[in-house]
């Protein structure tokens, strides 16, 4: 998936869960994409918060550590 993609699908979710209370909008970006991305999505959310998380709303970045990791092959 193009990057671009990624981080506006990723901001999409977080943009939902911004009208939650701030922790309640944590986990709920973290389970989303927990449960909803595939492996290789989450391995390239992982990436670009890696590479700065440039584009990335604050809400992604901050539950990136909620979000499951993704097994080595």
């Amino acid at each position: 998936m193009s990057p671009d993609k990624l981080i506006r699908m990723a901001n999409q979710i977080a943009t939902f869960f911004a009208s939650k209370p701030h922790d309640e909008g944590v986990a709920g970006v973290a389970a989303h994409i927990s449960d909803f991305w595939e492996p290789r999505m989450r391995a390239q959310l992982f990436a670009a918060i890696e590479a700065g998380g440039e584009g990335l709303h604050p809400l992604v970045i901050e539950a990136a550590p909620h979000v499951r990791a993704v097994k080595a092959a």
